[in-house]
């Protein structure tokens, strides 16, 4: 008997693809062969999956990008790519399809639920996506990383988490250094498209705080190129010992070592933060259309493990004061670490196998 086949379809960011290739990894690990259908930009993202993973390109677009006569050729291109899609699925049934959403995710999820394949989709946000909620009333179940998520009426979820990497994993619940005497590591970090608010607000902030917290502060902040010269410059003239990158590759590690973590509240970087266990304040991203950062942010701020402060209030000042109220409250500090893990799934990935095992014994009836 041949090896059953998944069909993951995901669009073009690394919200959609983290979590598509924790998946990918652990059913191919389950002897499954593993398929992946996006567009040319989700293409960009699929160096980190493994290489057994099969890469299919269909065509996509989004009404997100280009002028008038991109944006009325885009319904056009997208229903080039169900055909494309459609005409794949002829050729080789998969036992499941699976979507992350995103508009690349368009062409295989909507070929399945033309054909009446076995299917489901995966929100990582606390607020469905434009993708995941045209399909929310189309597949066979709905998968929520955020909980609880706003679903459409009648639309029941369930509840995976949002898959991690396996380097988070590793440092599940990793033991918490209370803030005092020793070293003090503050991280900071968020989304390409809101790491400029966090550049300009965090490092006077930080600057403001008491020397007795000054003093034995090293700050990780990842900010993107065009204000890495000026970040690191402000940290130097302060005094303050920072790493400025516009990406870290050992986030994991550098939470870890974190006793406060100021962040955006991206579904991934609250699933890390809650997994690993550290107090944070969470900016949400206020030009979000939906406004799904505060939703994702909403399960950690009233567990009592994150400080939630909107664009509206992100002022150095304020936030200055609720960072001396954490690092100047060993007992705060500790509750919000402990906290954070106890709303954390560090089984996200193992919840979702186990719905796409489901969903392909259904179609095997």
């Amino acid at each position: 008997m041949s090896a059953p086949l998944l069909l993951i379809a995901a669009g073009g960011t690394g919200g959609h693809m983290f979590p598509a290739q924790s998946l990918a990894e652990a059913m191919l690990t389950l002897g499954w062969r593993v398929k992946l259908s996006t567009d040319d930009r989700g293409a960009r993202y699929t160096g980190g999956f493994p290489h057994s993973t099969e890469i299919e390109v269909v065509p996509s677009a989004t009404f997100a990008r280009g002028g008038p006569a991109a944006k009325l050729a885009v319904p056009f291109r997208i229903l080039a790519g169900v055909m494309a899609a459609r005409s794949h699925l002829r050729r080789e049934r998969p036992a499941a399809v699976i979507g992350f959403g995103g508009y690349p995710s368009i062409p295989a999820v909507g070929a399945a639920w033309l054909m009446g394949l076995p299917r489901m989709i995966h929100e990582q946000n606390g607020v469905l996506g434009r993708v995941n909620q045209l399909f929310a009333g189309r597949v066979d179940l709905v998968a929520c990383g955020t909980w609880p998520t706003e679903l459409p009426a009648g639309i029941d979820g369930i509840h995976t988490g949002n898959p991690i990497r396996a380097a988070v994993a590793a440092r599940a619940a990793a033991p918490y250094t209370l803030p005092g005497d020793g070293p003090l590591n503050l991280l900071v970090f968020g989304g390409s498209q809101g790491a400029r608010v966090l550049s300009d607000s965090v490092p006077p902030a930080i600057a403001a705080l008491p020397e007795a917290l000054r003093r034995n502060l090293k700050v990780s902040h990842q900010a993107r190129d065009e204000d890495h010269d000026r970040v690191s410059s402000f940290y130097r003239e302060a005094g303050i010992a920072a790493d400025v990158q516009p990406f870290f590759k050992d986030i994991p590690r550098r939470l870890a070592e974190a006793q406060l973590v100021v962040s955006r509240a991206g579904a991934s970087s609250v699933a890390d933060i809650s997994v690993i266990g550290r107090p944070s304040i969470l900016v949400p991203l206020a030009q979000a259309i939906r406004d799904e950062q505060t939703a994702n942010a909403r399960g950690m701020v009233e567990a009592g493990a994150a400080i939630l402060m909107p664009e509206s209030v992100l002022t150095p000042e304020n936030l200055c004061a609720q960072m001396t109220a954490v690092l100047s409250d060993p007992d705060a500090a500790q509750r919000m670490a402990a906290a954070a893990v106890s709303v954390s799934v560090p089984d996200a990935t193992g919840r979702l196998v186990e719905l796409v095992e489901k969903l392909a014994k259904k179609e095997n009836v």
